[in-house]
């Protein structure tokens, strides 16, 4: 009878020990590698004004073109100088700061700007969503780049006129996503459950809707953040977007073709960050819309 227990026990604490165990959920190395870039460049966008080495305006002709230190060059100025012996490593670090900051300029304008008309369209309804839907018709048939040429070179180059112009770049998506968003959450009850209590409309969707939505908008303002950087270099790069003695990374870019043959890294350095940043930001975008939408699960 003993022996019988004792067999019964091995044999359950032997099940027992070989259950396995729920995996837990594991961040994908591009994801790892992603956040540390992102990391990496909010830091040094931050850190600019005490990192910078040189000025970016400061000349030094006798050091014009000079390589980088992997090409034989000094650790005086590591990633090489430009065609009037500017420091690459000191305009590469606040070109990063002004690109950043464009962008995420432009991805709150245009968040807030889609967000606010996609709640109206579904608070109104009838001829006010009807006006809301027609311009998002409108703006998703429009040629953004042939808009921001003609607007840029019409009105002449302004930091705060791109940044709002770049602001309109993607906001009909956003209000798409809340204004159908905000009509399925009045359907679902919850809402005008609110409403019935005296809540004003103001509140309802400031403090019951937006929390419900955001990781939808979060994940969107992700996956439009990298456009936002592209156009912005695009259009830096053609003359039309941030203006000397600012620098931006589309800027650089623009400056360095010249010398792509003689001084390739000029072009090159900008080049790796935009590439870098805009894969590091799309990698996050994909990776949080798996995590917070449950039917991928």
């Amino acid at each position: 009878m003993s022996a019988t227990t004792g067999n019964t026990t091995g044999n359950t604490t032997g099940h027992t020990a070989a259950a396995p165990r729920p995996r837990r959920h594991r961040i994908p190395p591009l994801v790892l590698f992603a956040l540390g870039w992102v990391a990496l460049m909010l830091a040094i966008a931050l850190l600019a004004e005490w990192i910078t080495p040189y000025s970016i305006t400061a000349l030094d002709l006798r050091s014009r073109l000079a390589p980088p230190v992997f090409l034989g060059g000094t650790w005086a100025h590591p990633l090489g100088t430009d065609e009037l012996g500017r420091d690459v490593l000191s305009r590469l670090i606040t070109s990063i700061r002004m690109s950043l900051l464009i962008a995420f300029g432009a991805a709150i304008i245009a968040a807030v700007l889609g967000v606010v008309l996609g709640f109206l369209a579904a608070h109104f309804r009838g001829l006010v969503e009807q006006a809301v839907l027609a311009l998002v018709d409108f703006q998703a048939a429009m040629p953004f780049m042939i808009l921001a040429l003609s607007v840029l070179a019409f009105f002449g180059n302004s930091l705060l006129l791109f940044v709002a112009l770049l602001g309109l770049h993607g906001w009909e998506r956003y209000a798409r996503i809340a204004r159908g968003l905000a009509i399925s959450a009045g359907a679902q009850g919850y809402a005008a459950a609110v409403k019935q209590l005296g809540a004003s409309p103001w509140r309802v969707y400031a403090r019951h809707v937006l929390p419900n939505i955001a990781a939808t908008l979060i994940v969107s303002m992700t996956l439009a953040f990298p456009e936002i950087i592209l156009l912005e270099s695009g259009l830096s790069f053609l003359g039309l977007g941030v203006q000397p003695p600012q620098t931006s990374l589309g800027n650089m870019v623009g400056y360095g073709r010249e010398y792509l043959t003689r001084a390739p890294w000029i072009l090159l350095s900008p080049s790796t960050v935009i590439v870098l940043t805009t894969l590091s930001v799309s990698l996050l975008g994909d990776w949080l819309r798996d995590r917070l939408d449950p039917t991928l699960r």
